[in-house]
């Protein structure tokens, strides 16, 4: 499985960007897709995650600005972000997950190259 996501950018505060991950490859074996987020100099961290069956999770910090989304038609996940904020300046990774969906990193076994999503105040 490999997976591309694209969409970041410099937006202000309060602005709204959506993410995308593409999936390739043996997509049929994807149970979930999830987001996570590093800052520079943090650790990175769980944004979102969505199950083959359409069940979806969230951080509690992004809860009710983030609403992730896909379409399996096009391998495709989306990750919908609006009332941006500067501490959500981070590079965004997509990965996904064979057979359980949890807001754990090493519960995803395919990542892909990240893209950089910038919030100036």
């Amino acid at each position: 499985v490999q997976l591309q996501a694209s969409g970041g950018g410099l937006v202000q505060a309060g602005g709204s960007l959506r993410l995308s991950c593409v999936a390739s490859g043996r997509t049929g074996s994807i149970y979930a897709v999830g987001w996570f987020r590093q800052a520079p100099g943090k650790e990175r961290e769980y944004v979102a995650s969505i199950s083959r069956n359409g069940v979806r999770s969230y951080a509690d910090s992004v809860r009710g600005r983030f609403t992730i989304s896909r379409d399996n038609a096009k391998n495709t996940v989306y990750l919908q972000m609006i009332s941006l904020k500067p501490e959500d300046t981070a590079l965004y990774h997509c990965a996904a997950a064979g057979t359980v969906m949890t807001q754990r990193a090493d519960s995803y076994g395919y990542w892909g190259p990240g893209t950089l999503v910038t919030v100036s105040s």
